[in-house]
């Protein structure tokens, strides 16, 4: 089937009354506001070693910034010790400098009712980012293309469990390097209504990301709101590189939000132990979002987080396994004494296929995310073969699990409907409530529905054909494709948006490194 523009089919008659009838009935909400508190693991004093621990490392060794000279005269002029491009910072002196950054932030979408709170207790699902492959049923692993990454900005855009577009859900490596990201910002612009992320992989590829939500939002209205958000990532261990800190210092002057991500192997980039590792995680995160404030104070930032463990024996990452599980729990509490908000975990996975392994890891990280109170969750869906791969069938997988969590962080009512007093009334002992009052009232929302699982009996399933969770996804996602549509689009946005990425790419010569 060809996945290009595809054009909606209708349904008539019988086939479509029953399929309304069906379907979950979904009240899409632009994100979730938790109902159930977070999972804190480490006592006060506990934490207090870990906080004395990063503190040490600051001071003693330090964190080399390299090839960012304003960054280093930012250091200085705020009173941190440089020595070449390594500096060092006395307790207290990053925490004072970041008093100034917001607890909570609103990223504004084209479509206002698709803006996200981000931060306190609001939780946001992102699809996951950044893997060079994609994998479906039908065609196996191959390298990402424009088309592959257009296809799922679509199917995040047609989800109603996830929140926000992403950034490079996959790698177009049909586009030259140096030129891709103005494509991947355009799609998720033309094909979402929803806020999203910019690139970050060169100073001037943030600019062009910012210059393409200027043009969407208007520059009044950028100038004094967070219209687009960076994901930037630590060079663990301890180095903060200037291809990073030039990025993030673009978008953070622009007033635009940046989310800042130490990435630790746990023997390779880090200690082999959770406490180490954390304490480092904190170290390089608390520099980073320092730096921000001295660019920009006030600037939108995000603390982040990604722990990861790897086998000893092979020298292989490792993810979705316990140790970084629980380790979230306490970054998240580290998190909220420094008054930020989190991005934290998502959904990982070593799995090569959309198998039980795939849901049993991805679901053990995806759980230490909701309850460590990340309020920004990226990965949440699509995370394969260890982030090197964009499973198509996975993503839906992941995204009905998001569905899931919606509920599962609602909580518990305990409101007079709730509680059904009068309906025990109704039936009384021994009787059923298929059929009274609160059940009829109730029935529609009382329970999540999935979109993939099976819950027919044995005999149905099989004589339905006996498929699997995968091969059902597998159907869903070229369903959704099939019935997409896009958000519309003022067409002076779009001419002025086509004209700068011309004018962009003429500018230049590919690049394919």
């Amino acid at each position: 089937m060809s996945l290009a523009e595809p054009t909606p089919r209708a349904r008539s008659g019988r086939a479509a009354r029953r399929a309304d009838r069906s379907a979950p009935q979904v009240a899409r909400a632009p994100y979730i506001v938790r109902g159930i508190p977070t999972y804190d693991i480490l006592s006060e004093e506990a934490l207090l070693r870990i906080e004395h621990a990063a503190d040490r490392i600051l001071a003693e060794t330090g964190i080399d910034f390299r090839d960012d000279d304003e960054a280093l005269a930012l250091w200085r002029k705020a009173g941190a010790r440089v020595d070449g491009v390594r500096v060092r910072f006395e307790p207290g002196m990053l925490r004072e400098i970041l008093k100034t950054a917001p607890s909570e932030f609103t990223q504004h979408a084209r479509n206002p009712a698709n803006s996200v709170r981000i931060g306190g207790r609001n939780v946001v699902f992102a699809p996951a980012y950044g893997s060079p492959f994609v994998m479906d049923l039908d065609r196996g692993r191959r390298f990402g293309t424009l088309d592959d990454f257009e296809n799922f900005v679509k199917l995040a855009q047609s989800s109603p469990w996830l929140h926000h577009s992403g950034g490079t859900i996959c790698e177009p490596t049909d586009i030259a390097v140096n030129k891709r990201h103005l494509d991947m910002v355009y799609a998720h612009i033309r094909y979402s209504d929803r806020a999203f992320l910019g690139s970050v992989t060169a100073a001037d590829r943030a600019e062009d990301s910012i210059a393409m939500a200027r043009l969407v939002f208007g520059d009044a209205f950028a100038d004094q709101n967070c219209v687009i958000m960076g994901n930037f990532n630590v060079n663990s261990p301890l180095v903060w590189d200037g291809t990073m800190t030039k990025g993030m210092r673009a978008y953070a002057r622009a007033g635009q939000g940046t989310v800042l991500v130490p990435f630790i192997l746990g023997g390779a980039m880090g200690p082999v132990t959770n406490a180490g590792a954390i304490a480092q995680s904190l170290a390089e995160t608390m520099a980073g979002c320092a730096l921000i404030q001295l660019e920009r104070p006030g600037a939108p930032v995000v603390f982040g987080n990604f722990l990861s463990s790897m086998s000893l024996r092979s020298g292989s990452p490792t993810f979705g396994t316990p140790e970084p599980a629980i380790g979230s729990m306490v970054v998240g509490q580290l998190a909220r004494r420094l008054g930020l908000p989190l991005r934290c975990s998502g959904n990982f996975t070593n799995a090569k296929l959309p198998d039980a392994q795939a849901m049993m890891e991805g679901t053990m990280s995806m759980l230490a995310a909701v309850q460590c109170g990340a309020n920004y969750i990226l990965h949440s869906a699509g995370f394969l073969d260890g982030l090197l791969s964009m499973s198509y069938e996975k993503f839906m997988l992941d995204a009905d699990l998001c569905g899931a969590m919606h509920a599962y962080l609602k909580g518990v009512s305990v409101d007079d409907n709730a509680l059904a007093v009068d309906a025990f009334a109704e039936v009384g002992p021994g009787n059923h409530f298929f059929g009274c009052q609160h059940t009829l009232a109730n029935y529609e929302t009382a329970f999540w529905d999935s979109e993939l699982s099976d819950n027919e009996p044995f005999e149905k399933w099989e004589a339905a054909g006996s498929t699997d969770a995968a091969t059902r996804a597998n159907r869903r996602w070229k369903r959704v494709l099939d019935e997409y549509q896009a958000p519309a689009l003022d067409p002076g946005i779009d001419e002025a948006l086509r004209d700068f990425m011309a004018r962009r790419k003429e500018a230049v010569a590919d690049q394919w490194y």
